[in-house]
């Protein structure tokens, strides 16, 4: 069930007025329709309006309300798994459409902010994953290698040089990525909704899709106050999917991610940190992840409680971490904390479902979305619009259910412990 209002987020403090859509009412013919308001959906929308469709998208409560206005900020490239063991599961043609597509998503999505001139505090300084122990330390020494050896702008950094590129000893390597960097999530959502709307795409907020079938040959989108006959359908409720297609809910787990964001820090402690201002995830099996943002506030976020939360209270094994990291940050205040939902699949790769004719569906990013979501939206544009001149870059998978899923909340909170107590341990 969505909660009844957003949370109390920084990004949501200072994204300005992006506008608010109106609710869907009355009966509207499309196309095209488009069942959620975030990165996936957006993009798609803008892309589909800027080839001349008719496209209506269809969100439960207002653009960025979801994960993609609440996110970490980073915008980070590749997959969960390296590039050869893509190549390996999904053999070489298809495996490496994979690997090109996902690693230069970052560049996809910093150029379509240049081209769309949104404001959102966009930043390519780079992505470091760093590595605490020897076992992730190897891990990323592999990560680096496979991705040099495709000629990707990629270098091993050892202890020395994780030391002047975040601020902290705390590190024995890492992988520096130049195409990754870091945004203000929000306004970014904001400005695809804003230039998808001024290129012909019909957004309605506070429109949750509550049935959805056949028929006389369409698909009939219907909410509390209209409905929506289109040609085709294609559903990105990611994090937030519900029971609107059957099974689609049970094939992937909603696992909550939060971040907590200090007050400004003095310009000398902020120089200390990142100061090349690249954003930062570490290696292991829980993930903690954190940068500098525009106005110097450090932003570190990880997995977190298995509700809704509204400040950083809720987050004491993230807001300890960091002094440890960089013992100035003693004393400093946190101001905000927030969570999110992102959809984790069973094989943590994105899930892409066409279950009838005119449905496509697009799920589970696994914490990888800003980058991978901004250029899936234009391939899923051209596969609505029926366009095959490019091959497509993922697989399109048949949907399935994850066993035992009404037990995941407990599934989840073990999983995070258990990662948690491998990391301490080096595991």
């Amino acid at each position: 069930m969505l909660e009844s209002e957003p949370p109390r987020s920084l990004y949501r403090e200072t994204a300005g007025d992006g506008g608010d859509y109106p609710a869907l009412a009355g009966a509207r013919r499309a196309r095209i329709a488009i069942v959620g308001g975030g990165f996936t959906g957006l993009s798609t929308a803008l892309h589909l309006a800027e080839a001349g469709e008719d496209v209506a998208l269809l969100e439960a409560r207002q653009p960025g309300w979801g994960a993609s206005g609440r996110n970490g900020g980073q915008v980070n490239p590749g997959l969960k798994y390296d590039p050869d063991a893509i190549e390996a599961l999904f053999g070489p043609d298809l495996g490496t459409r994979m690997v090109d597509f996902s690693y230069a998503a970052p560049d996809f999505t910093f150029d379509l902010i240049k081209r769309l001139s949104i404001d959102c505090d966009a930043r390519q300084n780079g992505t470091i994953r760093a590595a605490i122990r020897q076992k992730p330390a190897g891990a990323v020494r592999t990560t680096a290698m496979q991705c040099a050896r495709r000629g990707m702008p990629v270098s091993i950094l050892d202890a020395k040089a994780m030391a002047a590129r975040t601020g902290t000893d705390r590190y024995i390597s890492g992988m520096f990525d130049a195409r990754g960097g870091d945004l203000h999530p929000l306004k970014y959502t904001l400005g695809l909704a804003g230039a998808a709307q001024n290129a012909g795409a019909r957004i309605f907020g506070d429109s949750e899709v509550v049935s959805l079938r056949r028929e006389d040959g369409r698909w009939l989108l219907e909410t509390g106050n209209g409905s929506v006959s289109a040609e085709k359908v294609l559903i990105a409720t990611n994090g937030y999917t519900d029971t609107l297609w059957p099974g689609l809910e049970q094939s992937l787990v909603p696992v909550f991610s939060a971040i907590a964001a200090t007050e400004p820090l003095p310009s000398p402690v902020a120089a200390a940190i990142l100061p090349e201002r690249p954003v930062v995830y570490e290696a292991g099996n829980i993930t903690v992840y954190y940068r500098i943002d525009a106005q110097n506030r450090l932003l570190m976020g990880g997995r977190g409680p298995m509700r809704p939360i509204g400040d950083a209270s809720a987050m004491a094994y993230l807001t300890d971490y960091a002094p440890q990291l960089w013992p100035a940050l003693a004393g400093t205040r946190w101001t905000h904390g927030w969570n999110g939902r992102v959809a984790i699949t069973e094989d943590h790769l994105l899930h892409v479902h066409e279950p009838q004719d005119g449905i496509l569906i697009c799920v589970g990013y696994n914490g990888r979305g800003v980058a991978m979501a901004s250029a899936m939206g234009s391939v899923l544009a051209r596969r609505l619009r029926g366009d095959e001149t490019t091959p497509f870059p993922m697989p399109i998978s048949q949907m399935k259910r994850i066993r035992f899923h009404r037990f995941w909340p407990l599934g989840v909170r073990a999983a995070i412990l258990s990662g948690r107590l491998k990391d301490r341990f080096g595991l």
